[in-house]
């Protein structure tokens, strides 16, 4: 006998979307106002194939996080450009060829979403992030009124998803 489908479920329920434009990222040693974008984290899985006889069936295997981006607006004081060579340089320095220890390039990073009233509606913790790209962006005569900005790669361990 087939299910009935409750009208209910069929209905338009109230609902209060997340934007995009509401959020607040927070990491060590970079003001929070100059992340102009940031991507939320995401998460994929290895698949592992069991063969028997005839047929082969498949299981979850291992859990791969997905390097985010951060786009930042570069002011003149403070320098998010410097911001970012000096996060940089804790795991590398150019001038020596310095390598530096993870305890000190790696820093756990909060992504916060807001709702609508200012109120934290979902946070994320990223574990042992380490920047892996610092991009300048392009200088432009032509470029008019074009405000200057730093695009900053991460990798991390894993991320935690509070709520």
């Amino acid at each position: 006998m087939a299910e009935l489908i409750d009208p209910n479920d069929l209905m338009f329920k109230k609902f209060q979307p997340k934007t995009q434009n509401r959020f607040i990222l927070t990491v060590d040693g970079i003001p929070s106002f100059m992340i102009k974008k940031a991507a939320r984290p995401s998460l994929k899985f290895a698949t592992i194939t069991l063969d028997h006889i005839n047929t082969k069936r498949k299981i979850q295997g291992s859990a791969t996080w997905d390097p985010i981006s951060l786009t930042l607006y570069d002011p003149i004081v403070p320098s998010a450009a410097q911001a970012c060579m000096e996060w940089a340089r804790l795991g590398y320095e150019s001038v020596t060829g310095r390598a530096g220890y993870a305890d000190l390039y790696k820093k756990d990073i909060k992504i916060q979403i807001l709702g609508p009233i200012g109120d934290k509606v979902e946070e994320w913790e990223l574990k042992g992030c380490m920047p892996t790209e610092v991009t300048g962006g392009d200088l432009d005569w032509s470029g008019g009124d074009n405000i200057m900005e730093i695009t900053l790669g991460l990798d991390y361990d894993y991320a935690i998803l509070h709520y």
